[in-house]
Order: structure tokens, then sequence, then C-alpha cells
């Protein structure tokens, strides 16, 4: 048959024939209703997919393969858009609200609402640098927080200062005066020439006066002399901003408070500069006048690197020449090791006698500098309880091998010594030839896991040699925050000392404390190099509760307000994020937002093809695939890890405390919560949604629901028989064009953290009391008794839905285990009939008849189980055997 051209198929397809007349089934009848319902569509619908149709029939012949490509293309585009006019009869998210309901529906005790409170994300227009951003992009230097104004008066040393004793010395200090604020150099005893460098910073926004005073005194008992002042107009003060050169102090004459001049002089410099100025960490502040000197320490910004953590591998391998103390028992060997707060011992020895042979590995966690030695001891263990030490040797871990990649490391033999107490003196080491054989190399190929893989700052490998470069540079301006809760008293009235952490890769910043507001403004601004764009920063805002004056002195710990991760892969390169992220904090009475935090975000990117390249590349350094550590090693060496981080900087000065840095390494999140269960269970459901829509949408097909999409999908199906090899270009132009579709709809806004998501804005206080609950626990045993009954009624649930994966699986197995003789005997048969059914057939035949079986009409249906569904379901499973 000549095929037809194409102003032939047009003007078929333009004549008025009716759509019965075409198809024999009358699936257009709109009497059949049963079957469809075609009454939703407006009939230009009909007649475009009556006329497509023809055309898809005919145009295969002649066509070339490209075009038919992207007629297929528009084919499933006008389905999708079909599928999505029809009215749903429940959505995505009813139907995850069903499959949790019916999942959880014994467990779901829904929280009383609340006040409805704000969680969102919001986008700010703070003031940054000094100048308005043009677009999303600032330019100036120490752009990414808003300035500040302050008066600096740097007190440097005087000279020729009178005696004011009868001793004929002079006890000076200097007193600085802006108004209602006063701040305090220390004092010297008998120096009429003291040097002080001091500076003193006060803030623009608190100055009430237009003159500065500097007064020199002299400390006495009972009230301090007046030694002489300089005296400075606040409009004459010089301005001086970085890049500039520091301003050069001055020798200023005293004077009285007439303006007389008086013996001595004073070495001051006085400028106008902003939070950029090198000064600002180091100088006293009128926001913490109140504050002591000694306290001063407690509330400035400071950096600090996190220590540089090894895993040390030791392998113990035998030892030999053992002296036991009992012979006459066989001696039940193994080694313990201790490094510092880490133990862990080997499994006793399966040869019982004086040369054990262990070959096990036995993984540490190490920093540097390396000050605590790797002891080994030879334990023999006599009774329950009861050890005897063999033998022990210590070793210095500077001198330990380190091994870069998965290179045999040569082992070494150990003299073992042993402590032995001799008539009540004390322990003496006496040596004796017990050596034990061991490979002790320190990892420098791994990254020493201190946080979660799901939110890690940092994926490089220990060793500096095998670091790559650096992709980019991660600016963050830690603005303000506002309407944060009080969280302490103080004098009576309630108040907040707030202060940010910033944690990414190695280093910690802390911001200064402000003291005494719930709107602290920092606006201080840090950089950190970036080496993969995979990473998360981490910003967490607390509460100073080690400042003087507090309800709460001495041994209390900071209270956390809140925090913030971000992740540097959502955010576009080169672009200033302002936003203000909500503050919130799980307590057992429910989700509470404790305020706000201003920042702006910049990441740069030096190099884009490198940064496109990391996608490339494993998340972790390649020895964690070469030679993998277990799951549960990971879990413990990330808990020492964690332990020897939050230990050296809880040493610093000032400190970052243990709890500040648990509480930014999400140290617990381990345990069992049920809201963290079920926000994971929801997680599930919605990454299943797409495919639940999916298989919803063949149902309605394979119904005939729908019959323009279920004919357009008869004719697709076609196509794609008769032309298999664009079956996958047609797929990935597919997700070509919807990933192009949705870029209209691509986030703006970085990510924060989600209530909802969360599960936490209606989880109900028990299960939150639960939560919070201690390990072990302290809860009362009523308590207890229903939290268990409560999780073994779950347990139940999730046993009884893998006992039916496994039934499932057990008779896809029994299909030729002749465990029913006769259920195999059909199947091997039906095996035979086939391979020699499809030896002759074609496939495309085999595949449109296939097809077709599936996506026939409902008329030719039956509601009774298919043929192979019932002989699957009498298969034998081994849930008979149980007990």
């Amino acid at each position: 048959m000549k095929p037809t051209n194409i102003p032939t198929i047009f003007a078929f397809s333009s004549l008025s024939l009716k759509p019965s007349s075409v198809f024999p089934y009358s699936i257009f009848d709109p009497t059949n209703k049963p079957c469809f319902n075609t009454s939703s569509y407006p009939p230009k619908y009909l007649f475009k997919v009556y006329t497509i149709c023809i055309i898809l029939i005919h145009i295969h012949s002649y066509i070339s393969r490209f075009k038919m490509l992207i007629l297929i293309v528009l084919v499933l585009v006008f389905c999708g858009n079909i599928f999505a006019y029809q009215d749903q009869e429940h959505s995505d998210l009813q139907l995850l609200n069903l499959a949790f309901s019916f999942m959880m529906k014994s467990q779901m005790m829904n929280r009383p609402p609340g006040p409805h409170e704000d969680f969102s994300l919001k986008e700010t227009k703070p003031h940054l640098g000094g100048s308005k951003t043009t677009g999303d992009k600032v330019t100036s230097t120490y752009d990414l927080v808003e300035q500040m104004p302050y008066l600096y008066v740097r007190v440097v040393k005087a000279k020729d200062l009178p005696a004011k004793d009868l001793t004929g010395s002079c006890d000076p200090y200097v007193e600085v005066r802006m108004g209602n604020y006063r701040g305090t150099t220390r004092h010297f005893e008998k120096n009429a020439k003291p040097e002080w460098n001091q500076v003193f910073a006060f803030s623009k926004d608190r100055i009430q006066s237009t003159m500065l005073e500097v007064i020199v005194k002299d400390k006495d008992v009972l009230k301090d002399d007046f030694i002489g002042g300089v005296l400075f107009d606040l409009n004459e003060v010089p301005k001086r901003v970085p890049p500039d050169s520091p301003l050069a102090p001055q020798w200023y004459k005293l004077a009285d408070r007439k303006g007389d001049k008086l013996k001595g002089e004073l070495m001051l410099a006085v400028w106008w500069g902003t939070q950029a100025d090198e000064a600002f960490p180091e100088a006293w502040h009128s926001d913490a006048a109140a504050m002591s000197v000694d306290g001063l320490a407690s509330i400035r910004s400071k950096v600090y690197l996190s220590p540089k953590l090894w895993y040390l591998r030791v392998n113990v391998i035998e030892a030999q020449d053992l002296i036991p103390n009992d012979k006459t028992r066989f001696p039940e060997v193994y080694v313990k090791a201790i490094l510092g707060n880490q133990v862990l011992r080997t499994r006793v020895s399966a040869s019982k006698t004086i040369n054990p042979l262990w070959n096990e590995d036995l993984m540490f966690v190490a920093s540097e500098p390396f000050e605590e030695p790797l002891i080994l001891r030879v334990e023999d263990r006599v009774g329950p309880n009861k050890e005897e030490i063999l033998g022990q040797c210590g070793i210095p871990l500077q001198y330990v091998d380190r091994r870069l990649d998965h290179k045999m490391i040569n082992s070494r033999w150990f003299n073992l010594e042993k402590h032995v107490m001799v008539e009540g003196e004390k322990k003496k080491e006496v040596k004796f030839a017990s050596r034990v054989h061991l490979r002790v190399c320190l990892e420098g190929g791994y990254h020493v896991l201190d946080e979660s893989t799901h939110y890690s700052s940092d994926l490089r490998p220990t060793a500096k040699q095998l670091w790559k470069n650096s992709i980019g540079v991660l600016e963050v301006g830690i603005l303000s925050a506002n309407g944060l809760s009080p969280m302490k008293t103080k004098d009576g009235r309630a108040t907040t000392d707030a202060y940010c952490v910033a944690k990414y890769g190695t280093k910690w910043v802390r911001t200064r404390t402000i003291v005494d507001s719930v709107t602290p403004k920092w606006n201080e601004q840090y950089t950190w190099e970036v080496f993969d764009p995979c990473t998360v920063i981490t910003i967490g805002v607390f509460d100073n509760c080690h400042l003087q004056g507090g309800d709460n002195p001495g041994g209390a710990r900071d209270s956390r307000i809140g925090k913030v991760r971000i992740r540097l892969s959502t955010l576009e390169t080169d672009r200033v994020y302002t936003h203000s992220y909500p503050l919130l904090v799980l307590h057992p009475s429910g989700v509470k937002k404790m305020g706000e935090i201003h920042l702006a975000v910049r990441f740069t990117c030096s190099s884009l093809v490198n940064m496109m390249h990391m996608y490339s590349q494993p998340l972790l350094p390649k020895m964690h695939y070469v030679h993998p550590l277990t799951v549960s090693q990971l879990d413990s060496l990330r808990h020492q890890a964690t332990q020897i981080v939050s230990m050296r900087l809880a040493r610093a000065e000032p400190p970052l405390r243990k709890e500040i840095v648990e509480y930014m390494l999400d140290v617990g999140s381990h345990m069992w919560s049920m809201r963290r269960s079920k926000a994971n269970f929801l997680r599930i459901m919605s990454v299943l949604g797409g495919l639940i829509s999916m298989g919803k949408w063949f149902d309605q097909i394979c119904s005939w629901k729908n019959p323009i999409t279920t004919v357009l999908i008869h004719i697709l199906f076609l196509i794609l028989v008769l032309y298999p090899e664009l079956i996958l270009p047609t797929v990935f132009l597919y997700l070509f064009l919807i990933g192009i579709w949705y870029y209209r709809w691509k986030p703006r806004n970085p990510p924060h953290m989600d209530t909802r998501l969360s599960c936490a804005d209606n989880a109900h206080p028990d299960e939150l009391d639960e939560e919070f609950d201690t390990f072990p626990t302290s809860r009362p045993p009523d308590i207890i008794r229903m939290r268990y009954d409560r999780l073994r009624s779950i347990a139940g649930r999730m046993q009884t839905v893998i006992g039916d994966l496994a039934t499932q699986g057990e008779r896809f197995q029994s299909l030729i285990s002749w465990r029913d003789p006769r259920a195999t005997s059909l199947f091997v048969i039906f095996c035979l009939i086939a391979a020699i059914v499809l030896y002759v057939t074609p496939f495309q035949v085999v595949a449109i008849l296939t097809g077709f079986y599936v996506l026939r009409h409902p008329r030719f249906r039956r509601k009774l189980p298919s043929v192979p569904v019932n002989f699957f379901r009498r298969l034998p499973a081994r849930t008979d055997c149980m007990l």
C-alpha cells in the first residue's frame, strides 16, 4: 500500500468524521459511562487528540528518527498536560497523609495547636559596606556587614607625672570619659613613666556628648587624686578606615579642669573608625562598660582551630614467650590498647598457648601534638572480671610511621615490660624475653569524621600532601539578631548576653558577646577557603552565662538559642544572600522560635571547571573506599573525635565550651526519637510520591478513565516498539525538557530549618519528653512501661511488613526449589514453552501483544486476580517452619 502523503493526512484529519467511525470499540461514546468520562474535557481536546492520532498512525514511514523523537516527546508532554487537567480524587499530600495514618494510626497523638508563629525565611535589604548593593554584588572591602562607627582612643603611655603620695611616688592610671561611659586602664604602682597601650572603643550610636575627656589619676586608698587631663572636641577628631595606616599617637600636655597646663604628658591617638579597624577585637567596648578588665577576655571575638586529627591503626599480630603466673592452666590472652581516654581490646586468642595469635586491627583517634603515648598491655583472663597483666609497652606516637595510601607498613617487635612489687616498695619495671608483634601507623589518607556526613563542613584527608587546591571562598557576614528570648535574669530583669559561633572546616569563629541586649548587632565578617561545594556551614547563637552579675554564675552552661545550616551547593556563585533566619530550638514543651539572625553570605568560585569536576569525585578520600571502615568503627571513632575536639577547644582562652561544640557537631542526634522517625518516614513517602503518582496514572490508563491519554499511550507504545533505539533518547530528552521547564521555579533562597518537615510543629509532649530523656533513662517506671509498649506496637507492625517481604522472596525461590513439586513442574514446563515461543516469534510482536494485553479495555477485564498472581500466591514459603 502506498503511504499517504502529508496533504492527504491533513485533509483526512480535517473531515467531519465521527470518532466512532474510526475506533470500532466506541470508546468515545459518551453514553459508555462505566468505562470513561469525557464530560470534563472541552471538545477542542477531543478534536486535537483525534488529529494527532491520525498523524501518528501514518507518519512513521517517511519522517526521520530525529523528528520522530521530537514528536514522541511532544506526545509525552501532551499526555502530562491531560493528566494534570483531570481532577484528582486525592492529592499527593493526601496520599502521604493516608499512608502515614495507616502506619502510625495508633501512635498519632496530635498536640493541641499553639499560637501561630512565623518560622519562614525572610529576605532582607541591609545597608552593606556603607553603600547599597547593586544587583546581587558588592565590591568594597568588608562589604558583607553594615558599618558601625566607633570612636577609638588609644592610651599609649605617660611621662613626667608628678608625685602625689606622701612617699613621693605615683600610682597612675587613665580614665576615659565619654558622657555616662567610663573606661579605665590598669594602674601601675610607683611608676612616673607608665606604659598602658590600651584601646577604648565607644559606639557612635550611644554617644550623647560632644566632648571626650582623658584623665590621668593617682590610685589612692580613700580617694584617687587628679593628676591632669586632655579634652577633645569630637567634631575635630579625624576619620580613619582601613587600609589606611594606623594613626600615629601624639604627646599631649596635661591640663587641669580650667585649662591651665600641668606637669606631665600623655601619649594618645584618637580617631573615628569602624569595626573593620585592627584595634577593634582587643579594644574595651562601651557596650560592655559594666564588665571588669578580667571579664573582657570572655566577651571578645576569637578564631579557633580544631586540632589536627589522625586515625591510628594498631594491627596486633602475635606475641611470643609469654610468662603466665599460673602455669597449670591454658592462658586466655588478649591485648588491651590505651590511648588517653580510649580503651580497646582484642578478642581472646584462639590459640591458648604462650605464643598467641590475633591479627586484629584496633582503630584510635589521635591529635597533634601527640602528648600521650600508646600503651599496650597483654593480659590473661584468669577468672570472671579478673585479669593479670603479663606485660606492657609504651609507644610514642611521634615516631610512628605515617601512611598516605593502602601500602603495607613494616611490622615491628616490641619488648614487653612487667611491673612487680618488691616487699611493699614501689613498682619496678622488669624486662624479660616476652615481646609482641605489631604494625602501627598513623593513617593520613582518611578524613577523620567529627561531624555527620550529611552536613560535613570538611571532607579533606588528614595528610596535607593529599589536599587539592581550593575552588573558592566563602564569606559570611554575621549582621545582627532581633527578638531574642530572654535567657536569664540579671538584677531582677530578664536579659540575654548573645554571641555567635560559626563552624566550617577546621576553623571556628566566635563573635563578641553583646551584653544585655535582645537585639544584638555584631556586624562581623569572616572568610573560609572552600575545597568542596557539597559542604555545610553551621552558625549557632548562644547566651553567655559566665559573665559577672548574672544569677547563674560559676559552672553554668551557655544556653543555646538556635542554629542555622547553609549548604554551599545550594548557593549561586558571586551572589550575596541577605536573609533573616529563624532560630528554632526544640524543648520538651515543643518547638519554640527564639528569635531571628540576619546573615549575609557569598560563595565566590575561583575556578568553575574545578568546581564542576568535584561533582565527579568521591565524596570522601580514596582510603575510605579502598580500605573501608565498618559502621561500628565509624560511630566509635566519630564519638572519640568529638570528645577530643571539645576538650581541646575548651582549653583555649576564652574557652569554647564543651556544650557549644557538641551542639554545633550535633552530638547525640543518633538517639531514638519518635518525632524524627515520623519525619524520616514522611521523607521516604515524599521520595516515593513520584512513583506513587506514576503508578496511579498508569492504573488510570489501564482502566481507561481517561480515554484520550490511553489512546495516545497506545500509539506511543507502538512507536517505541517499532523504534526501540529511540527509548533512551526519549527518556533523556524528556528529562532535559522537564529540567528546563522547572528552571523558572528554581529556589532563590537557601534552605533553612523546616518545622513541618521535622514534625516538630505537631509533636506530642510525651514524644518530646522521651526525646529529651537521658541515656539510660531517668523517667518513672510507669512512663517507661507505656513507651516500651508503644515501641513494641510499632516494632510489631514493622516485623509484619518485613515478614511479608521475606515471604514474597521465598516464593520466588520456591519456583525452582521443588518444595512444591506440582508448582515447580508447571513452572518448568511453562519456561520450556515460553522459550520455544519466544524463539520463533519476533520480539516486536511479543512486546506489542504484551503491551496491548496490559492496556486492554475494562470490558475485557475481570475483577478476579490473574492466573500468574494466583499461581504465585499458592507457592510455599518458610512461614510454616517458624515458631
